[in-house]
C-alpha cells in the first residue's frame, strides 16, 4: 500500500464506499457509526501522543482498500462472467477486435 495521505480524505472515501455498499440507507448503519465514532475517537489533540491515530488510519486505509476492490470484483463479475455460449461475434467484441469481412458480402 503506497502512503496513507490525509486522514480526513480516507474518512470521506471510506464512507463513499460505504455509500455503494448500503445505499441510501448507508447512515442508518452501524458501519457508519462505527467507522465515524472511531475518527472521532482517535482524533489529533495536543495533549495525547499520535500512534493510535496512525493504527486507525492504517485499518481505515486498509478497509477501504478492501471495500474498493470488493466492488470493482463485482462490477467486472457481472460484466464478463460467462451466461453460455456467445457468437463469435459478441467474443471477438468483448476482446477488442472485429471479425474479417467475408468477400461477396456475406459477413
Amino acid at each position: 500500500m503506497a502512503a496513507l495521505g490525509a486522514p480526513m480524505r480516507t474518512l470521506r472515501a471510506l464512507l463513499r464506499e460505504l455509500r455503494h455498499a448500503a445505499g441510501l440507507s448507508y447512515r442508518d448503519s452501524p458501519a457508519y457509526r462505527h467507522v465515524l465514532a472511531a475518527f472521532r475517537a482517535h482524533r489529533v489533540t495536543s495533549e495525547k501522543l499520535c500512534r493510535a491515530q496512525q493504527e486507525l488510519h492504517f485499518q481505515a486505509a486498509t478497509y477501504l482498500c478492501l471495500l474498493r476492490s470488493v466492488r470493482e470484483h463485482e462490477a467486472l463479475h457481472r460484466e464478463y462472467h460467462g451466461r453460455g455460449e456467445r457468437s463469435p461475434k459478441e467474443v471477438a467484441g468483448l476482446v477488442g477486435f472485429r471479425l474479417p469481412q467475408q468477400p461477396g458480402g456475406k459477413g
